[in-house]
């Protein structure tokens, strides 16, 4: 069985819902992943590209803009499963804001204060952009669409972190941030 990788694997996850093309998958990753999970289009066509040469996916017709929709095969539900099988692992935190802070000392006078100033103002809309999808997730439900509990899941996370980071900076040490 071909082993995949998270990347892979998150496209399989977007084509358990039906064929996408590699711009849909492009599209749907920015929307629902793309806070917390950095993805290219280079980076969706060369997983595409694997998944279809190791029988993972398959190839649709082309349509318009030589579009072409991928389906999942079964041997590609088996190696997401696989893959969901091994759990997530250690996570790896790569935030260039706390990079920053730690070598701050390092940094012209006045640089720190103002990427913390733009950084604030940044996760604050953030903050507001989930809470608008929040609003409109509860609204939608009161209607009686279906809600993805999972995806709101995730969306409270990037509320959590989201305030945590505004308080975080608004609790900055004077001597950081002079």
């Amino acid at each position: 069985m071909t082993e995949i990788n998270a990347t892979a694997a998150s496209l399989l996850g977007f084509l358990h819902d039906g064929p996408l093309t590699g711009w849909d998958l492009v599209a749907r990753a920015e929307q629902t992943i793309g806070p917390f999970w950095s993805l290219t289009k280079s980076q969706v066509y060369r997983e595409l590209a694997f998944m279809a040469e190791h029988g993972l996916v398959e190839p649709g017709e082309a349509g318009r803009r030589d579009r072409r929709p991928y389906s999942i095969t079964d041997q590609g539900r088996a190696a997401f499963a696989q893959w969901a099988a091994r759990g997530p692992g250690e996570g790896t935190i790569r935030l260039p804001l706390l990079l920053f802070v730690t070598l701050g000392r390092h940094l012209e006078p006045g640089l720190l204060r103002r990427v913390l100033v733009e950084q604030r103002a940044a996760q604050a809309r953030l903050l507001s952009e989930y809470l608008s999808y929040r609003r409109a997730a509860a609204e939608a439900a009161g209607g009686a669409v279906v809600v993805d509990a999972h995806l709101l899941a995730t969306l409270e996370y990037g509320i959590a972190v989201a305030r945590a980071t505004v308080r975080w900076i608004d609790r900055m040490p004077p001597g950081i941030v002079d």
